[in-house]
């Protein structure tokens, strides 16, 4: 068991936090998916916004969406 005060804090808000990044990172593959099926394409500002909260890391945003516009320019190009 957590002996300092900001341990217990801590104790405190992981589950919260975890919960929160949980959900960030469903909507995530959730409008990724989306944008590949066609029906829109808000998943660039979804993980740019999940980068400026720090649920995600820089580089991992960049690769999410470096593949992602990868993805939907392939079928233009056939």
């Amino acid at each position: 068991m957590a002996n300092t005060k900001s341990a217990k804090k801590r104790l405190r808000q992981n589950p919260k936090r975890r919960l929160v990044n949980q959900v960030v990172k469903t909507r995530i593959k959730t409008e990724t998916k989306k944008a590949l099926a066609g029906q829109e394409n808000s998943a660039v500002s979804i993980i740019d916004r999940a980068f400026a909260k720090g649920v995600i890391h820089r580089n991992t945003a960049a690769r999410k969406k470096s593949r992602l516009a990868k993805r939907l320019a392939a079928p233009a190009a056939e």
